[in-house]
């Protein structure tokens, strides 16, 4: 039994300007795949099933950001499927992908990825796939495909157990020789991350039925696809999507979850206290308890936002509030101009816009409190903390989040002991979340704001709520060409 594994996985807003480039993704190639833990489960299969033999290939990830330069996309393409061709002959092949990748005049990126792996390894071989339940996904898509397992969490704790899930499914189908097949049922309903968390309701309802259908005879694994709202292309939408071995049962289950979440559409709003930036810095300036953690989510790295807008920095400035926390803003001229400077030193800088100059930008005059040089001098991984006001901030040199302690702890800033912290995110992360006391989130401007209503909808196929609000929906299943031959 030989397997072969990789893929691609990001996520792209179409509204943002600023393409991806090779250096934005981590690598794997071959054997790297073994050393990384993000696929350590590869060699040790679980339920009995047997360890079989690796072809380990290509799997490029990046932060979410805008699309990819065609000339990004097609280099890892062409790459990945060199290196399919050389591991041939194998028995199957597990793609790990996002779903809402974008590349520049490609309106359908892994429908291109995964058609381009089948006419490589042929109809007969098995195709599995794991997504984000926030990836877009296709008719084109689901076609190729055997397999199909998403995450059932956000923010996304289960990204490991989706994969396995897959996984083990492919394992099972090799062993038994029982092919599954996947049916699908789009829904047309088009909501943003941050108003259909799972640890919300109605989502996190709807969420836990989904492994109650996968104890269904003639079912293997039922998925509830919320899509990618910040995409403009023909597959935006919410889906359901359900693995196996009867039609009949897949069919079911698939409209089932589909008529769920459409009768569920009106119900979803945001989790944390939610308004404008003034709204919410006025609350901040009134909270005695800490630390308050201020989410400017229009320019969420993690949504695809470009993470370079100082509007929220700005803002604090003009009402003279000290103490306040941002980690991070994305500019690396003001980086090098910290480095420049060295430690200590006391500057004039910009900060802000330096990669869409649409953003907003301030000048400020800054100390520098810390700089960080990264080993990996490849993705220029440095980092600056500047004193700006009685206020710190982080600034990186390339786009990245800040949502995790260990990101925090690398700059020895701790996010527990601070009277407020500004991260660019929309839904705080499973570190931040808890701690945070309370939890408000601006609705700021960006390449993923949260008035979606407003965003340039020139591409998507047919009416979606809350575009359209005046029209009738009865789920019909699909399925894959392979399985309804």
């Amino acid at each position: 039994m030989r397997i072969a594994v990789g893929g691609i996985h990001t996520e792209c807003s179409t509204y943002s300007p600023v393409l991806m480039q090779p250096q934005d993704f981590f690598v794997l190639r071959g054997a790297d795949l073994f050393s990384a833990d993000y696929f350590s489960f590869l060699l040790t299969p679980g339920k009995d099933l047997p360890t079989p033999e690796i072809a380990p290939l290509l799997h490029a990830r990046a932060v979410p950001g805008g699309p990819l330069a065609r000339t990004t996309y097609e280099g890892f393409k062409v790459e990945f499927l060199d290196r399919l061709r050389q591991a041939l002959p194998v028995d199957a092949v597990y793609l790990a992908m996002h779903g809402a990748m974008h590349v520049d005049g490609i309106f359908d990126a892994e429908g291109d990825w995964i058609s381009a792996v089948r006419e490589v390894v042929g109809p007969e071989m098995t195709i599995a796939v794991s997504y984000d339940l926030h990836g877009n996904v296709s008719q084109k898509i689901i076609d190729q495909i055997d397999i199909f397992a998403a995450y059932r969490t956000a923010p996304h704790i289960d990204v490991r157990e989706t994969m396995i899930r897959s996984y083990e499914m492919l394992l099972t189908s090799l062993e038994t020789g029982i092919r599954p097949g996947v049916a699908w049922a789009k829904i047309p309903v088009l909501l943003p991350g941050e108003r259909t968390s799972t640890e919300d309701a109605p989502a996190d309802g709807l969420y836990d039925k989904l492994p109650h259908l996968d104890k269904l005879d003639g079912v293997l694994d039922a998925n509830l696809m919320v899509g990618y709202v910040w995409a403009d292309e023909p597959r935006a939408t919410a889906c359901a999507v359900v693995t196996g071995t009867d039609r009949a049962a897949a069919a079911k289950a698939a409209e089932a979850i589909a008529a769920s979440y459409w009768a569920a559409r009106e119900d979803f709003r945001f989790g944390p206290v939610t308004g404008p930036l003034d709204e919410m810095l006025d609350i901040a300036q009134k909270t005695q308890t800490k630390p308050l953690i201020l989410a400017d989510s229009g320019d969420n790295p993690t949504g695809g936002g470009v993470g370079d807008r100082a509007d929220v920095l700005n803002a604090v400035l003009e009402r003279g509030m000290r103490d306040v926390l941002f980690a991070g803003i994305t500019d690396k001229p003001a980086v090098d101009a910290c480095f420049a400077a060295g430690e200590g030193a006391r500057l004039t800088l910009s900060i802000g816009a330096s990669l869409d100059p649409a953003g907003g930008s301030v000048k400020v005059e800054a100390k520098v409190i810390r700089l960080d040089n990264q080993a990996d001098s490849a993705r220029d991984e440095r980092q600056a903390v500047v004193d700006v006001k009685g206020n710190t901030v982080v600034l990186a040199a390339r786009r990245r989040p800040y949502h995790n302690f260990v990101d925090f702890e690398r700059l020895d800033l701790d996010p527990r002991s601070v009277p407020m912290l500004v991260v660019k995110s929309g839904y705080l992360s499973p570190d931040l979340a808890p701690i945070s006391n309370p939890n408000l989130m601006a609705l700021t401007q960006g390449v993923v704001n949260q008035d979606i209503e407003t965003l340039a909808n020139e591409r998507r196929d047919g009416p979606a709520y809350p575009f359209n609000k005046d029209f009738e929906y009865k789920p019909e299943a699909r399925f894959s060409a392979r399985w309804a031959e």
